[in-house]
């Protein structure tokens, strides 16, 4: 017997699995309620006992057709950095069902960072220390490729013995959030080396920060010799000059990575950042015109 009709509203669009509704639905249906995409108009002919509407980014557009249920529950970052799952809910592998679309696995091992970047809301949200939250199995259930999202992996004390979990399950792990280059070790390097990935992913965000000796040191311990599986981002339009912006950008060339520039704030970004970021992003671009000054947008 059914207990309750639940209803799930992603308000970001499907482009990327929701983990929270993920979770949400698989705990609903464990307990024998019934778990749908919530139809908004169909509500009012057959209203829903709880809607969860998730919402990640701050710019999304919000939803305000009137919704028929008698408990609506509004959470993720794009609505308060507060609210958060029950533990219960929290611990619960994800229905991967619900986006049939992808294939992979999603979650965290760890949550919190310490670096406390001010264009990032990931210290405020979930504290200034990385902690293992979880093991690979909790949300790992042999899928061909695992999509993890922790914010700073490397940073947590237990990190060695995450990274151990991660290349036992023979997976190709992307690490969505990057690796912090600055904790880099010959230890870390070596486990980094028998994890199958496609490709690395580092940051170089404060132009005041030289990062040229870790990204040197990465490179004499990593079997990864391909430029193209080691990308680091490049943030623009937050503080940096166009001249800093571009030593970092032909630095990182040098070095054998290829740059990949995230623009702050792009709605109000100069032209010219976003002009700086098609010439590197198009990497035929990139790889044809080799200096930004020679670059013309037009042709």
């Amino acid at each position: 017997m059914i207990k309750a009709r639940v209803g799930l509203i992603d308000v970001d669009g499907h482009n990327f699995p929701n983990l929270p509704l993920m979770k949400i639905s698989a705990y609903h249906k464990a307990r024998g309620d019934c778990v749908e995409w919530c139809n908004l108009l169909a509500s009012w002919q057959n209203p829903y006992d709880i809607v969860y509407q998730s919402k990640v980014f701050t710019d999304t557009q919000d939803i305000y057709t009137a919704i028929k249920c008698d408990r609506l529950i509004k959470g993720g970052t794009g609505y308060d950095l507060k609210i958060k799952l029950p533990e219960v809910i929290e611990n619960t592998c994800p229905d991967y069902s619900l986006y049939p679309q992808y294939s992979e696995a999603y979650g965290f091992l760890t949550r919190g960072c310490p670096r406390g970047c001010k264009f990032c809301v990931v210290s405020e949200k979930e504290g200034r220390q990385s902690k293992q939250v979880a093991n690979i199995d909790c949300f790992y259930r042999g899928q061909k490729i695992i999509k993890l999202c922790d914010p700073n992996l490397l940073a947590c004390k237990d990190h060695e013995a995450l990274l151990q979990q991660l290349a036992a399950t023979g997976a190709w792990v992307d690490f969505t959030q990057g690796l912090d280059i600055r904790l880099i070790n010959p230890d870390n390097i070596k486990l980094l080396n028998k994890i199958k990935t496609k490709m690395l992913h580092f940051a170089w965000d404060n132009p005041d920060q030289d990062l040229v000796p870790y990204f040197k040191k990465f490179n004499v311990y990593t079997e990864c010799k391909d430029d193209r599986k080691k990308r680091v981002y490049v943030l623009i339009n937050f503080g940096s000059t166009q001249e800093q912006d571009l030593y970092r950008i032909y630095t990182l060339r040098t070095l054998g990575y290829d740059p990949y520039v995230m623009i702050y704030d792009k709605p109000h970004a100069p032209r010219q950042a976003k002009q700086l970021q098609r010439w590197v992003n198009n990497k035929f671009i990139f790889r044809c015109c080799t200096k930004f000054e020679d670059y013309n947008p037009k042709k």
